[in-house]
């Protein structure tokens, strides 16, 4: 069972052993009486759950704000006087940062029962357990990308070529970077060329390098990309892309491992190991004559196929939990994490476009979303039924309208409750309020 640790952030006069209770017996509470010593306690240690005492004296507002931001992954619990909640900015810290407060005098048993409930949130948020590859960036325990990884780690013992397919934002870059990462390369350079970015008049150049005087505006030699990887490992992403006359010289390279710059006779020794990629299938591409089937013998000799995402089901949520805490500088402070119909709209949705598609969701979510979880709305998914966009527009107004309606009449028209109650903040509740024609009263 997991020990339940506490950051308590009080005033030194405050008495903490009055203020928890004989009910929080069984948690390991660590005091401190300033930010400053928290952020400190905080580098060295792991707390699921803190409780800052306020004290309008010694914190100023922008000085909690600023710390819960930079420590927002966990739950906190605020303790205030009444006084204080009447001070604008106090409020402000409730709404986009607590998931709970109490009020002077606090009930000890009412608090611990609080704090228990928000160590119980925060360890259902927990990241899942780490995958059984340890240190990879291929993330993920479903059958597939277990069988991926398997790969991964047989074809980086060895130097022949790899040539790696997938379809479009699969994670051929990243499988690459895995592979080089487990080779006896891993302390050289990793050096990406994308074949399709590069302009067909200067992919000679860029690749191979050139001399000075070798065309106008060669004032001075320069490296290629493949000289730049010596000692490691180059990649050439959407190999299918690269202009047949090309195909010759990166052939001979294969072969003999030399290269001569641009205006220049004298053969280079370059030692690198070369990953290709394509969502193409390059036998197709050979059979059309649109690639060379010598090239392609040469780089299939280790070939690795990376599986789409529709095919990794069971990590989606994984995946997407890992891409909300890798942005998570992008987000709101008070958003959490996934609601449950977003976690369904995910598993539901077909992925087209990938992981590339699943981190762009998710970074939209980040920004977009106005509630304490994202919904499946701010990911620009749906979910259920598949209503027609009129029918579906105006389903979504009339049940927000009626979730505002109900929120007020319980919060007694109190707008500042009711945004609470939403999880969302006061600009956004007023902006809500307009947009439906309404206002309390």
């Amino acid at each position: 069972m997991t020990q339940k640790r506490l950051l308590c952030i009080a005033p030194q006069s405050t008495d903490t052993t009055a203020l928890l209770g004989e009910a929080m017996h069984d948690w390991d509470i660590r005091c401190v009486s300033s930010l400053g010593e928290a952020g400190r306690e905080l580098r060295g240690n792991r707390y699921l759950v803190g409780l800052l005492v306020h004290d309008r004296e010694q914190q100023r507002p922008a000085d909690i704000d600023t710390f819960l931001r930079r420590h927002g992954e966990m739950q906190w619990v605020g303790v205030f006087s009444r006084r204080d909640l009447e001070f604008a900015p106090c409020r402000d810290l409730v709404v986009e940062h607590l998931c709970d407060y109490h009020t002077l005098p606090v009930d000890p048993l009412r608090l611990s029962h609080t704090l228990g409930h928000a160590h119980g949130w925060a360890m259902l948020r927990r990241p899942h357990a780490p995958t059984a590859a340890g240190d990879s960036p291929l993330i993920g325990n479903c059958d597939a990308i277990v069988r991926l990884r398997a790969q991964v780690e047989r074809v980086a013992k060895v130097a022949a070529p790899v040539l790696i397919w997938g379809e479009s934002g699969s994670g051929k870059e990243l499988t690459a970077q895995a592979v080089h990462a487990q080779s006896d390369r891993a302390h050289g350079p990793f050096v990406p060329i994308n074949c399709g970015a590069i302009a067909p008049s200067l992919i000679h150049s860029e690749l191979f390098g050139y001399e000075r005087g070798a065309f106008t505006g060669a004032t001075r030699g320069k490296a290629g990309l493949i000289e730049s990887a010596d000692g490691g490992t180059l990649f050439l992403d959407e190999i299918g892309d690269l202009p047949k006359d090309l195909q010759a010289n990166l052939l001979r390279f294969l072969q003999e491992k030399t290269i001569n710059r641009l205006g220049s006779t004298r053969q280079i020794r370059v030692d690198v190991r070369v990953i290709a990629a394509s969502h193409v299938q390059l036998q197709q591409a050979v059979a059309a004559g649109d690639f060379r089937e010598d090239l392609y013998y040469r780089l299939a000799v280790l070939p690795v196929t990376v599986p789409p995402l529709r095919e990794r089901r069971d990590d989606l949520v994984t995946l997407a939990e890992h891409f909300f805490h890798m942005y998570a500088n992008e987000k709101s402070p008070r958003l959490k994490g996934f609601s449950n119909r977003a976690i369904e709209a995910i598993l539901e949705h077909e992925w087209p476009g990938n992981v590339r598609e699943l981190i762009n969701r998710v970074r939209r979510a980040l920004v977009m979303s106005d509630g304490r979880l994202i919904m499946p709305e701010d990911l620009g998914l749906s979910f259920g039924i598949a209503l027609p966009q009129a029918a579906l527009d105006d389903t979504r107004l009339r049940t927000e309208r009626r979730a505002l309606r109900e929120c007020l009449d319980r919060s007694g028209q109190n707008v500042s409750r009711a945004a609470r109650d939403l999880g969302v903040s006061r600009t956004t509740m007023y902006r809500l309020l307009s947009k439906h024609g309404m206002r309390s009263t």
